[in-house]
């Protein structure tokens, strides 16, 4: 497990017709804040002010094609020449980080074929180097 020290942050909510938004600085959107947007608004926070993963190299939840099966990411991080680098899964706290939670990921690489897999649940965070076709535990995360 990776210790994750999250920065101080105040997001920006709201409450419309009963229900509670957060604001996403990545996709510049008002979103429903559930259990698990409140891990990845967090975990975003951790990778730009922390890790200083360049915001402009982020996307969220986007759609890729795994074979006919359509499915979408949380987190993915490109490196500098707009290549995949890190795929980061996200899941509300009370969810463990299992071989099903990995295989998720596992599926989503073979797709977006990155050297850095991360999965958290905002408590826990593991994450893997990807090289030689071997899952490698790492005790951090890569910095940029």
């Amino acid at each position: 497990m990776i210790k994750i020290e999250y920065p101080s942050y105040q997001p920006k909510i709201k409450g419309e017709s009963n229900k509670e938004f957060i604001f996403d600085e990545v996709r510049k959107q008002w979103l429903i804040l559930t259990p698990e947007e409140w891990v990845r608004q967090n975990f975003l926070q951790y990778l730009m002010q922390v890790m200083q993963y360049p915001a402009s190299l982020i996307a969220v939840e986007r759609e890729i094609k795994l074979g006919e099966l359509k499915k979408r990411f949380d987190i993915v991080v490109f490196d500098k020449d707009s290549k995949p680098w890190m795929i980061v899964e996200c899941k509300e706290m009370n969810v463990a980080l299992d071989t099903v939670v990995l295989n998720q990921v596992l599926r989503y690489n073979q797709v977006l074929q990155v050297p850095f897999l991360v999965i958290t649940n905002g408590s826990n965070t593991v994450a893997y180097s990807t090289a030689n076709n071997e899952l490698t535990a790492l005790l951090e995360l890569p910095d940029f």
